[in-house]
């Protein structure tokens, strides 16, 4: 099912974890809409190339058996994590950074992927907040 022109429900909810049942309920599918509205910002950022969608949306099983804490945006169908085939990591984060989107959180994480959020609450302030975890740890961005 189709959230937007290039995103849909099963990309944004699929999971390695196909021993959960991982669906949304109804106010995480309107933040998973609120979502991929979003990404289509983020497409148009990059210049039009594809965002391939490695986990967005989350249920307490999914989120549990990937390690992730309670507090996960992906909990509520608010985050993404993201690859932009012919782009690092840090050239996805520079490019959406130059955009000047409304993200909530901006991540580079262990240079493999990018996280980006959206508020929890369609009315919130986004944070524009933007880190790199690694095996250094978490800090906050610097190219």
């Amino acid at each position: 099912m189709n959230l937007t022109e290039h995103f849909t429900l099963e990309e944004l909810t699929t999971t390695e974890h196909r021993e959960y049942k991982n669906e949304p309920s109804p106010s995480e599918r309107t933040n998973l809409v609120r979502l991929a509205n979003f990404l289509e910002q983020v497409k148009v950022a990059l210049g039009g190339k594809p965002v391939m969608v490695n986990s967005a949306f989350r249920c307490k099983e999914v989120n549990d058996a990937v390690g992730s804490k309670d507090t996960s945006q992906h909990r509520l169908g608010c985050a993404a994590d993201i690859r932009v085939p012919g782009m690092t990591p840090n050239q996805v984060v520079q490019a959406i950074m130059a955009a000047d989107l409304p993200y909530d959180q901006l991540i580079r994480e262990f240079d493999r992927w990018t996280h980006i959020s959206i508020p929890n609450n369609p009315e919130g302030k986004p944070r524009g907040q933007t880190l790199i975890i690694d095996n250094k740890g978490t800090r906050l961005y610097s190219a």
